[in-house]
């Protein structure tokens, strides 16, 4: 009987070979690695790039804006450095500003004007200055804003 059984372990069902792949020491050696790259990534300091130097390159003067106010009430102000370097600041309507652009543009092709809108002003007075800027000529406009 001792012998039946023997052989019935033997001869039998015996354990067969896995033919699938285990994929659980793959994923620890991955997650190995990433951990070592994520302690070593800060550590790796970049390379310092020697940027070529421009000689003889003049310095562009920086020429002061024309600085055009418009307030809620619809009235406007123009702030400007005469030729001669004072500051001047004149009230002005939407045709004093078409004629003093029309006289100052010629003169002054690439000086910048700056819009300064109040907070309360409509914005198309706003868009309004900006068009008859651009119909002027005006190359270089902007918006004045204030820092929070």
């Amino acid at each position: 009987m001792a012998d039946s059984m023997r052989s019935g372990m033997r001869g039998g069902r015996g354990r067969r070979a896995k033919s699938d792949i285990n994929v659980v020491p793959y994923i620890d050696v991955m997650l190995v690695l990433l951990v070592i790259f994520m302690v070593t990534a800060p550590l790796v300091t970049p390379a310092v790039v020697n940027l070529p130097t421009v000689g003889g390159a003049s310095q562009q003067q920086q020429t002061p804006p024309v600085i055009v106010n418009v307030r809620a009430d619809g009235t406007m102000s123009v702030r400007y450095k005469s030729d001669g370097g004072a500051a001047q600041e004149m009230p002005m309507t939407m045709q004093d500003l078409t004629a003093f652009l029309q006289d100052r543009t010629p003169t002054h092709p690439d000086e910048p004007v700056v819009i300064a809108g109040d907070k309360s002003v409509q914005y198309d007075k706003v868009m309004a200055v900006m068009s008859e800027l651009k119909t002027q000529g005006v190359k270089r406009v902007g918006l004045l804003v204030k820092n929070q």
